[in-house]
């Protein structure tokens, strides 16, 4: 099995969730054994995680997916950001909030459940009220965590032990723009996610009425 950064390993790390005997649970209640919380941080992208979210669906699996009022990626008030925000809970997900400290708006949109955005440590894994802190104790430790940031498995692929059931409970961070978008490296992927905005931005500019001719 090849543990590529693409949309066909992420759907071997469901199926291999799936084989050992994971259920996909949500941050509503503290992790219990056989837990296996799905966390997606979007940092970049609503193409990807409405992809990566699809695909979930059809596995028959459950995410959280933390969403940034202040992104400079995306909006959440534009049309795109609200048919994100509605898709993603049609398809059975549950939307988080993704802040940027010290600001912490959680509205009618997201659930009462919070990942900081590149979180410094001092805060980073604080109680909070009213909310779920997913870097809270009750759902981190470095045993029970994985997380692909920057295209990099600091502790290897999860999947041989997903498969094997090799954790009690597990908290799974991925991003969906690196699973969405093809590239072997992060500057790879990257550039290929902007050779793709590209062209949805020619699509918004004629949108709005442009003339490119």
């Amino acid at each position: 099995m090849s543990c590529a950064f693409d949309l066909a390993h992420y759907g071997e790390l469901l199926a291999a969730a799936k084989s050992g005997g994971y259920r996909f649970a949500f941050f509503d209640h503290e992790p219990a054994p056989g837990d296996l919380l799905l966390r997606h941080d979007v940092d970049l992208s609503l193409d990807a995680a409405l992809t990566l979210a699809g695909l979930e669906a059809e596995a028959g699996a459950q995410a959280t997916y933390f969403l940034m009022t202040q992104s400079v990626f995306y909006n959440l008030g534009s049309p795109e950001g609200e048919h994100a925000l509605g898709r993603l809970r049609e398809l059975g997900h549950r939307v988080g909030l993704h802040a940027v400290y010290p600001r912490l708006e959680l509205d009618d949109r997201f659930d009462p459940v919070v990942a900081w955005h590149n979180p410094d440590p001092e805060f980073m894994r604080e109680p909070l009220d009213g909310a779920v802190n997913v870097m809270q104790p009750e759902y981190f430790d470095p045993d029970h965590y994985r997380s692909d940031s920057n295209q990099h498995w600091r502790s290897g692929c999860p999947h041989e032990e997903l498969a094997g059931g090799g954790f009690e409970w597990l908290q799974l961070l991925t991003h969906p723009e690196i699973w969405a978008y093809p590239g072997e490296t992060m500057q790879e992927t990257m550039l290929a996610m902007l050779e793709a905005e590209r062209g949805r931005d020619l699509e918004r500019l004629a949108d709005d009425r442009i003339d490119l001719t």
